[in-house]
């Protein structure tokens, strides 16, 4: 397993290897989200109490939950890179950061949105909003961190560092429902209890799993790109460009 994981590691094999992944990620991301999008607005029922507002729900709360998976992912690939310096963690680390960010900002938008009817404002300074907007603002730390050295090497520690740190926000933003009063509601799914219809929780399963595919191809497909980018001297690369020339 571990002669594999370090096979694939290989910038590489990563290249080639990840082509082949890519349109496998993209067929059920599609195949997900017509389906997802079909059961959130037609079979899934209206809310007794927020009707049809309600079904922003199957966009916001995915989003919310990629925000925090995509922050641990970074988190993880960023401490392999800092204790076995295997260059291909610090990158899917990288790039993750970006796609990261926009689901975090899709959260946020969508949730003040979804907000206004409920609360009767855009925002309120509660501990799940605040804290949702906190975790943004680790990921564009984390970005321009990243991108404030000219060295890859000084780069890929230094942010690695800030995001291992940033890690403390993640039980916060999970359990402040529970910790504070709130006027966010309270979690309706937990690894115990799943107090809501059947029907809208099938929709957020099947946006959430679209939106892992969608984000695996993605950072994929940066990752082949910041492959190129760092590995541009190597004579595997001067092929690839050369091929792609002729």
């Amino acid at each position: 397993m571990w002669k594999w994981i370090q096979a694939f590691a290989s910038p590489r094999n990563f290249y080639q290897i990840s082509e082949k992944i890519i349109p496998w990620l993209m067929v059920p991301f599609i195949v997900l989200s017509l389906i997802g999008l079909y059961w959130s607005f037609v079979v899934s029922p209206t809310d007794y109490q927020q009707g049809d507002s309600v079904r922003i729900m199957y966009v916001h709360v995915p989003a919310a939950w990629m925000s925090l998976f995509i922050y641990i992912i970074m988190a993880i690939s960023s401490g392999i890179g800092l204790i076995w310096q295997i260059k291909l963690a610090y990158i899917v680390a990288k790039v993750s950061a970006p796609i990261g960010a926009s689901f975090t900002f899709l959260a946020l938008v969508t949730g003040s949105i979804w907000g206004k009817p409920m609360w009767g404002t855009w925002w309120v300074w509660d501990a799940r909003l605040t804290s949702e907007l906190i975790l943004l603002f680790l990921y564009l730390a984390y970005i321009s961190l990243n991108n404030a050295f000219d060295n890859p090497k000084t780069a890929d520690k230094a942010s690695a560092v800030i995001v291992i740190i940033g890690l403390v926000n993640i039980p916060i933003i999970y359990y402040s429902v529970d910790w504070w009063n709130s006027l966010h509601q309270g979690s309706s799914i937990s690894f115990t209890k799943i107090s809501m219809q059947q029907d809208m929780f099938i929709a957020l399963l099947l946006i959430s799993f679209a939106f892992k595919f969608l984000y695996s191809a993605l950072m994929l497909m940066r990752a082949r790109n910041e492959v190129l980018v760092r590995e541009q001297n190597s004579r595997w690369v001067r092929e690839i460009i050369t091929g792609a020339d002729k």
